[in-house]
């Protein structure tokens, strides 16, 4: 009876593989993967826990016999926070050590610089990090969430009675691609919902920004104004420790103006004082604190991978989790790790998420994801407040928003294949 690896048959040579596991696979019986994640620099904060995400799959998966009679190798490189080094960096990973996929990127400016790469060598990247939409590349799989999947129900949870009616809006970000373009289909929203511009501002702060007094002392000053303020955040990396220490500095309670984030998360809270940010939101697919039986196996493995039992899981960790399962389904589907082949089997892989239900790849490159919204709590863990009920499917395009998008479709399967178009590429077969 074949084996079963990720809930995919797999032949004998699997089985064959798994009795050479613990480094005794011949040199040309190895599949090399790419990981490019910021080890230095401002965004190392981030995702240097997305590396060893991914070396904890890859030394799992080796453990039970490897992929298709192979032993999977990650092939890790630091690019630094340097936007132009991250193509760099994929360009060797994909020409030099020639890997099968690549895993890896967080700000959208990273992930932009590398796609002239990725289209020229026909590679694949997973990008698992919430991101602004307005993208679906053909050999780009989207494991993070899509506006439509954490920005605009954030948003709309505020709104809400249960969310306290908030009625202005300060955008405070970072500024480069993620935030702006986030911002401008937020702007839409709230314009669409009859929010008035006057009750709309916006704020943009270098990466690695650290003086935040004057910043915070306009958002209490725009607060001022009689109406419940709420501070929807998309800063990125580690100046989110100065801001919030600031906020707490000048007082600012989550009762009084909440702040909601995007790229704020347990890893990024584990090195802050949070008894004094109690309340404030954040808004991801997936939070530590749920509890499921296969989140409490992927903290656990967690643990004894990393050998710290205080290093916390979070969002985008559970995105590679995702990304990576799937792309080991996809190459068993395929029987090969020929990248047309596995971008074909991609589309419609399904994977248990770990807070309960179910992520499939869509045609758009797009994973379907629950949303939740959490608050912070005194250990720096949240509560969840606020979740949909039942996963919501990813859209490349915020054509309910945004006027220049309507009408446009994201779709790799055939007779579409397109990144957006209105109608299809080619005509079916007749």
């Amino acid at each position: 009876m074949p084996m079963k690896t990720f809930g995919v048959s797999v032949g004998a040579g699997a089985i064959l593989a798994a009795a050479f596991c613990h480094g005794a696979w011949a040199a040309d019986d190895t599949i090399k993967i790419g990981v490019l994640h910021s080890l230095s620099g401002t965004m190392a904060i981030s995702e240097t826990t997305l590396k060893d995400t991914i070396l904890m799959m890859v030394d799992d998966l080796n453990k039970k016999g490897g992929l298709l009679g192979k032993k999977v190798e990650a092939v890790v490189v630091d690019p630094a926070s340097n936007w132009p080094l991250f193509a760099e960096k994929a360009g060797e990973l994909l020409e030099k050590d020639k890997v099968a996929a690549v895993f890896g990127c967080w700000t959208s400016v990273s992930r932009k610089s590398v796609l002239p790469v990725f289209a020229k060598d026909n590679g694949l990247l997973f990008y698992p990090v919430q991101y602004e939409g307005e993208e679906s590349q053909k050999g780009v799989f989207y494991t993070g969430a899509a506006p439509n999947q954490q920005a605009i129900p954030a948003v709309e949870y505020l709104m809400s009675a249960d969310g306290g009616s908030v009625k202005r809006w300060v955008l405070e970000a970072t500024d480069y691609v993620y935030p702006r373009t986030t911002n401008k289909i937020l702007k839409a929203f709230l314009k669409a919902k009859g929010v008035p511009d006057e009750d709309v501002i916006e704020n943009y702060t270098p990466f690695g920004f650290s003086d935040w007094q004057t910043e915070v002392t306009k958002i209490k000053a725009f607060a001022a104004g009689g109406k419940k303020t709420a501070v929807v955040s998309t800063i990125n990396g580690d100046a989110n420790v100065p801001f919030y220490k600031e906020l707490a500095n000048q007082g600012i309670k989550a009762t009084d103006i909440p702040v909601v984030a995007f790229s704020v998360g347990e890893e990024e809270l584990s090195g802050m004082d949070t008894s004094k940010l109690v309340g404030h939101l954040a808004a991801w697919n997936y939070f530590e604190s749920v509890k499921t039986p296969e989140n409490e196996a992927f903290i656990k493995q967690w643990h004894e991978y990393i050998k710290n039992d205080k290093r916390t899981t979070n969002d985008p960790m559970e995105a590679h989790y995702i990304g990576f399962k799937m792309w080991t389904q996809a190459v068993l589907q395929a029987g090969t790790t020929d990248v047309d082949a596995v971008r074909q089997a991609m589309i419609g892989q399904k994977v248990k998420n770990l807070t309960g239900s179910e992520a499939i790849m869509l045609p758009n490159h797009h994973l379907t994801k629950p949303v939740l919204i959490g608050e912070i709590k005194p250990d720096g863990q949240f509560n969840v407040v606020w979740k949909t009920p039942k996963p919501v499917p990813g859209e490349a395009w915020a054509s309910k928003w945004l006027d220049e998008d309507k009408g446009k479709v994201a779709n790799w399967e055939f007779p579409w294949v397109c990144e957006s178009c209105t109608t299809p590429t080619f005509k079916a077969y007749e």
